[in-house]
């Protein structure tokens, strides 16, 4: 059987699906499943691009994901099929993989201004929990080492919450050797979640916090649910219990009516929160959402302030891997001569470790923002 080549922008969500929708769709030679993302309109872009250069390559194209199912008709032109993701098949694909995604939560019920991804997803919706400590436990038996959840807006999980499927999965499946959580909305963990990220040690310490920016007068025409002192007390809190936990966050940059001390407060909050794992977005309208229809920052300044939050995060990056100098880790071998961290900071691994096998490794240095690992 030879399966589609898939090429997947976007999300982790999309990336698990991906391995999913090819093996569902089993034995299509010089096929090209693209998995689209609507999140930016270089996302759209970009996923316009990956079709059409497969069909110039001569492929037959799927499209499926957010962008070809906000705008069906349109990739419809373009590619051979659209698979909505209404369509698309759930649950992770069962085999040896270094880790596994497993999607547990679709959809989104939040009106965030600037987001058009509830258009593409639909309303939240999660998988019980039974299926998902099920598939768990396959995965492991078939040598999984890590498992992340993903979902649209995971911490929205119901029900009954996503503090109780973690706590299911770890008493259901005792094998599994790291359990790792994908975007968190602070203002969704529930105590006991809280709880397992700080003390668990089988739930890696590293928590990605859907943030978007440090400024309350911003966040509020956002239409987020959180306040910038909400964000650095859950920040301090788990820090506090947990030290060793690695803070990643979504920020953007340059939202619709962003004055120069509202950008201040962006970076000020990369530096309070101690942001080593940043995903910083340049603000794109999005059509039909309220923020395309508010007045827009200029797109030099947008493009301006996006490096310096970048940058920003570089620089704590870099102090954060320094720490890890000398220090032994359980490493995770990936198939590219790399792994991580429960920290999800990246080695790269010494000769001889076979992918998807945990390691202690001692970090001997830094090169091209890559530790170093020798054997402990």
């Amino acid at each position: 059987m030879t399966a589609p080549h898939v090429i997947t922008l976007g999300c982790r969500l999309n990336h698990a699906e991906s391995a999913r929708l090819a093996a569902e769709l089993g034995d299509l030679r010089e096929t090209v499943l693209v998995n689209t993302c609507a999140v930016t309109a270089q996302a759209v872009r970009d996923s316009r691009r990956a079709v059409r250069q497969a069909r110039r390559g001569g492929a037959r194209v799927i499209a499926t994901g957010c962008a070809a199912t906000i705008d069906p008709a349109g990739f419809a032109e373009i590619a051979d099929r659209v698979i909505p993701n209404a369509e698309k098949p759930q649950g992770a694909v069962i085999g040896r993989h270094t880790r596994a995604f497993v999607p547990v939560q679709n959809g989104c019920d939040h009106a965030c201004t600037f987001c058009i991804i509830p258009l593409g997803r639909g309303p939240s919706r999660s998988r019980p929990v039974s299926d998902v400590v099920a598939e768990i436990a396959l995965l492991v038996e078939a040598g999984v080492a890590e498992v992340v959840l993903t979902g649209v807006d995971l911490t929205s999980y119901a029900p009954p919450s996503l503090g109780t499927l973690v706590a299911a999965i770890l008493n259901g499946v005792p094998a599994l050797r790291r359990l790792r959580l994908s975007s968190l909305d602070g203002v969704e963990i529930d105590p006991l979640l809280l709880d397992l990220l700080v003390g668990e040690r089988r739930v890696m310490p590293h928590a990605h916090l859907s943030l978007q920016s440090g400024d309350d007068l911003i966040l509020k025409r956002m239409k987020r649910r959180h306040s910038r002192a909400q964000a650095l007390e859950l920040v301090a809190t788990l820090k506090a219990a947990r030290p060793e936990i690695a803070i990643g966050a979504d920020i953007i940059a340059g939202f619709p009516t962003e004055s120069d001390a509202a950008h201040r407060n962006n970076l000020s909050l990369i530096e309070e929160c101690e942001i080593v794992h940043g995903h910083v977005f340049p603000y794109s309208p999005r059509p039909g959402t309220p923020a395309a229809r508010m007045p827009q920052v200029e797109s030099q300044i947008l493009r301006e302030r996006a490096a310096e939050l970048r940058a920003a995060v570089a620089a704590n990056r870099e102090r954060w891997l320094a720490g890890h100098v000398g220090q032994t880790s359980e490493v995770l071998a990936e198939q590219d001569g790399t792994g991580h961290a429960p920290d999800f900071a990246r080695f790269r691994l010494p000769p001889g470790i076979r992918p998807g096998a945990v390691s202690a490794l001692r970090a001997a240095g830094v090169v091209e923002g890559l530790l170093i690992g020798h054997p402990a």
